[in-house]
């Protein structure tokens, strides 16, 4: 998938004379955390967020430091701090210079810019035009749309089965003699396994092939210092 796939198109947007009240209204009117800052020709120049309003002098939560500290902070970051915490405009509080992506930006690179920049949206770019922005919002709402419940022509039992051994056979935490059985699309598993995040690999594993209904977990943990063995907990379950 990609960004134009998922992400949000009309976007809410605020301008850098825009004062923060206006600013912190539109978030909460439009139960969003973020507002892509446009200037009067519609280029972005920033973004500003709720953890923009974290440290504000309006509720006494503005940055402290003692004396002797402050001297190695500098006088230059101490102003940029201020401003910061009690500027009036967006212009005085928004990021510059925002991290953005394209419509054809994969998922797995937006999940990439979005860990190493520690941010939460992404503004989506058709050349030097906002077209849509993508949240972590956005994402979830991908995960939880997936269409699973769409019918594989090809997801009978055999190639269900070959699927699961093969998503599961090119890993490090493979279990020990794996075999996986499947009848009108239920997995069973058995295998040894010698720790228990093998196991639940292994199921996760299967739960994400096409086609595949149920998973039954047969997987025996053997302990490799002493062999004790130990049957999964279902069918522990099962047989008491």
């Amino acid at each position: 998938m990609r960004a134009h796939q998922i992400m949000t198109k009309d976007v809410i947007t605020v301008g850098p004379d825009s004062s923060i009240v206006d600013a912190a209204k539109l978030m909460l009117e439009h139960h969003i955390s973020g507002l892509p800052v446009l200037d009067k020709s519609g280029k972005l120049v920033g973004i500003v967020s709720e953890g923009d309003f974290l440290r504000r002098s309006e509720i006494g939560t503005q940055r402290r430091r003692p004396s002797w500290l402050q001297f190695f902070v500098g006088p230059g970051r101490e102003a940029k701090e201020f401003v910061h915490q009690s500027g009036r405009k967006v212009e005085e509080i928004m990021v510059r210079e925002p991290v953005t992506v394209t419509e054809d930006t994969q998922l797995e690179e937006l999940v990439s810019l979005m860990e190493k920049h520690d941010i939460k949206r992404l503004p989506v770019m058709r050349d030097d035009q906002l077209v849509g922005i993508v949240t972590r919002a956005n994402l979830l709402q991908a995960v939880a749309s997936l269409a699973r419940d769409v019918p594989d022509p090809t997801a009978d039992d055999d190639h269900i089965r070959e699927r699961v051994t093969a998503a599961i056979m090119d890993t490090g935490w493979r279990p020990i003699g794996l075999q996986v059985t499947v009848r009108k699309g239920v997995v069973h598993l058995h295998g040894i396994i010698v720790n228990e995040s093998s196991r639940q690999a292994t199921i996760v594993a299967a739960e994400n092939v096409a086609g595949v209904k149920e998973v039954h977990d047969h997987l025996c943990f053997v302990d490799t210092y002493s062999g004790f063995y130990v049957e999964s907990p279902e069918d522990m379950k099962e047989a008491s």
